[in-house]
């Protein structure tokens, strides 16, 4: 089997799995653990029927970077449950999915499933840089849009896109972003920064909706390109385009940094992380087996190390 890459944006799956999955599954102390149980089916799904070889369950070490509020304050802001001098602000997570983070950090490491973070980074990052320097094809699991960006069809690197659930994935390439946006993957982060996107809090320009800025991308190519183009008074950028991108001048200043996810950080090899897919075995399995009795994860556990044992 030729080798290939699945990087997961976790938070995003198991978020997406907690919503999905009804919570009256628990376990008998009442404990729900229905993120844990649709995490772990979606692994499994999308591990065999897209061949990964090798999977990095990325972690948000810091869900929301201190650089980036220092940058645009209103990052995440509405995300906020509690801010945290000198640690990573509290999230807003509801109570039963808190509850299950530790149990899905405890089954993924029984699984033999790599778990890489970064300090003072997101998950984004994490997969940004793997991505970028991957030597196989790569597949970017996600529900959120941030990560269009990192879609390479020069490189193989595709984005399984999940928001519209597990029956109705998107693969997205080159060309499919095209059709969505109209604009390159390259330029997505420039098209997201026009933009904005109130999920993140990122204003965007005022009165430049999608249209507009795939528009000015697809005639300047670049955020730089078109700021040279309004500082050139005969460019033929309209007058009020040009005062829009004036107004907004602070902010754009900033957002590309923001927006545009980190690809150079210093990360463990796959090798390092042990990212290569293998079958569980040993006490690993043992104790994972009986965690899915004591945890009422029976069906779920068993469909992954199915998944895990065609790797022999």
């Amino acid at each position: 089997m030729s080798q290939r890459l699945m990087l997961l944006d976790t938070a995003s799956l198991y978020f997406r799995a907690f919503y999905g999955v009804p919570d009256t599954i628990r376990r008998a102390d009442g404990t729900p653990v229905n993120a844990v149980r649709g995490l772990l089916d979606m692994i499994a799904r999308l591990t065999a029927d897209h061949e990964a070889t090798h999977l990095v369950a990325c972690w948000d070490d810091d869900w929301r970077p201190q650089w980036r509020v220092d940058l645009i304050p209103t990052y995440k802001s509405h995300r906020v449950a509690e801010v945290v001098e000198g640690a990573p602000d509290v999230e807003i997570v509801p109570d039963g999915l808190t509850a299950q983070i530790p149990m899905i950090r405890r089954v993924l490491d029984l699984a033999g499933i790599a778990v890489v973070g970064a300090a003072s980074h997101e998950a984004d990052d994490v997969v940004g840089t793997y991505a970028s320097h991957a030597e196989f094809p790569v597949d970017v699991v996600t529900g959120d849009r941030d990560l269009f960006q990192v879609v390479d069809d020069a490189r193989q690197v595709r984005v399984v896109y999940t928001a519209r659930g597990m029956r109705n994935l998107e693969v997205l390439t080159d060309a499919v972003v095209v059709e969505k946006y109209r604009v390159l993957p390259v330029q997505y982060a420039d098209y997201a920064t026009l933009r904005g996107d109130s999920s993140d809090g990122l204003p965007g320009v005022a009165d430049i909706g999608e249209k507009t800025a795939a528009s000015l991308l697809g005639d300047y190519g670049t955020l730089d390109g078109l700021l040279t183009a309004a500082a050139d008074a005969g460019s033929g950028l309209s007058a009020s385009v040009r005062s829009k991108l004036a107004a907004a001048a602070d902010y754009l200043a900033v957002a590309p940094a923001v927006v545009g996810v980190v690809r150079d950080l210093e990360l463990p090899t796959l090798e390092e992380a042990g990212a290569e897919l293998r079958p569980v075995a040993g006490e690993s399995r043992v104790e994972l087996e009986r965690l899915a009795a004591d945890w009422n994860l029976g069906g779920s556990v068993r469909r992954l190390l199915k998944a895990l044992d065609r790797r022999r």
